[in-house]
């Protein structure tokens, strides 16, 4: 096997985020090709505008992306506490030395991570590779992602 990492990430909950990015940049930093493929509620971590936006196609996916909020408004997966619980976390990072999910991210930038958006989620969400960060590689299906990670280990998160 290939010292090859891809990451489908279909969450976009801060502490899924967290563990997506970590491992990418931990692979990465020693030397693994990594490939990043964003679905459904996981696009939100790569989009450009970030906080509260009215980002898509349609009025209903145009709220979508309001409620949605970006990496910066993203929940916790369980015990959220109203929001309160990522500014908890954040603290606690900081508090530890630990990178944010916004510093991973800029860490997976700088060591050249392989971002990808998913065209099926794009177009049900209305979204267009311009809604998108410009690390973002390229749109593709399934079975192109799936090509793309052959050799290695996948991961979904």
């Amino acid at each position: 096997m290939a010292n090859k990492l891809s990451i489908i990430s279909f969450s976009g909950d801060f502490d899924k985020l967290t563990a997506v990015f970590t491992l990418a940049t931990g692979a990465a930093a020693v030397g693994y090709e990594v490939n990043l493929f964003f679905t459904f509620w996981g696009l939100d971590a790569i989009k450009k505008k970030q906080g509260r936006s009215f980002v898509g196609g349609s009025p209903l996916t145009r709220l979508f992306g309001f409620f949605m909020g970006g990496v910066k408004a993203a929940p916790v997966s369980r015990l959220n506490f109203l929001g309160a619980s990522p500014r908890i976390f954040r603290w606690l990072m900081r508090r530890n030395n630990v990178a944010t999910p916004e510093e991973l991210i800029d860490a997976a930038k700088a060591l050249g991570v392989h971002f990808y958006a998913c065209e099926m989620a794009m177009h049900i969400l209305g979204l267009t590779k311009d809604d998108f960060i410009p690390e973002v590689k390229d749109v593709l299906g399934v079975a192109s992602f799936l090509q793309i990670a052959g050799g290695g280990q996948t991961l979904f998160i």
